[in-house]
């Protein structure tokens, strides 16, 4: 069970890297679209990071159930965790939908909108992670 821990910690790190840099890639696009620079390079980057943080979150997800399913369910602080990790599935999608509003040339909103947004993940995982290590309940 160590080994699969060890592999479900370092793909939820591979998907938060991801979640971390989209909205900054979504801030040059809205930046570099004001200043009517070219942002072709930009949609690609987000398209490629946005399909591999959705795979390290497939394996994240499945690895977890997998820890889920052998440990059992211990605790209330689980249930709060579940909770974050269904808002930070939320935000990933809420990513997704930037990334096609990107792709379709869309105007979208500020880059002072996105500078905020991309606080949002870090929001969402520190109950996760305090969730896990403290288990306060």
């Amino acid at each position: 069970m160590l080994w699969i821990k060890t592999f479900h910690i370092l793909f939820v790190m591979a998907w938060m890297a991801g979640l971390f840099y989209l909205p900054r890639i979504i801030v040059h696009f809205v930046e570099g679209k004001a200043a009517a620079e070219d942002v072709q390079r930009l949609i690609v980057m987000a398209s490629k990071l946005f399909r591999f943080s959705s795979l390290m979150a497939l394996l994240a997800l499945g690895l977890g159930t997998w820890l889920w399913l052998g440990y059992g369910f211990s605790g209330n602080w689980l249930i709060a965790k579940l909770g974050f990790v269904v808002l930070l599935l939320a935000y990933h999608y809420q990513s997704w939908r930037y990334v096609i509003l990107m792709q379709r040339d869309h105007t979208i909103h500020t880059s002072l909108f996105f500078r905020l947004y991309n606080e949002g993940a870090l929001i969402i995982v520190i109950p996760i992670l305090i969730l896990v290590v403290v288990k306060p309940f």
